[in-house]
């Protein structure tokens, strides 16, 4: 009996460290296919709209790999990559606003007051775009607590 509970608790303090250590993670950008996708940040805000990167056109940056559809974007991210990546490390603007990392469709994007952020999907970015100046508040404070 008492192995039982010493094993239990062994369990949940794993199982614990294990989800502390995935909240605090701060290379959220990072995917299989690099950040955003393989998304050029830079082109939602010159293009206004979503632009598949080229791999002869990238850089790493906060441990992912950032693509470009050009030289002249990469050269743009370069001088101010904070000015043009996604917000909440590329997770779910609106899924942050309720305390919880989602993944985003790099279809699925708005930029307010000159900020880049990208949502789980669609639907998603409907919902987000109706009251998205209440949701950056509640996201930007859950999103303080995350990140460390």
């Amino acid at each position: 009996m008492k192995s039982k509970i010493l094993f239990s608790l062994a369990l949940l303090l794993a199982v614990s460290t294990f989800a502390l250590a995935q909240k605090k993670s701060d290379n959220v950008f990072q995917t299989g296919a690099g950040a955003i996708k393989g998304y050029d940040p830079v082109a939602y805000f010159t293009d206004s709209k979503p632009v598949k990167g080229n791999t002869a056109f990238k850089t790493n940056w906060k441990g992912a790999t950032w693509y470009f559809a050009s030289a002249e974007h990469l050269a743009t991210f370069k001088a101010n990559p904070t000015k043009y990546a996604p917000q909440y490390g590329g997770y779910c603007a609106y899924g942050m606003s309720e305390d919880h990392k989602a993944p985003v469709e790099p279809e699925a994007w708005s930029i307010v007051n000159g900020k880049l952020y990208l949502n789980y999907n669609l639907d998603v970015q409907k919902e987000w775009k109706k009251k998205d100046a209440d949701l950056i508040i509640k996201a930007d404070a859950n999103w303080a607590k995350i990140k460390k």
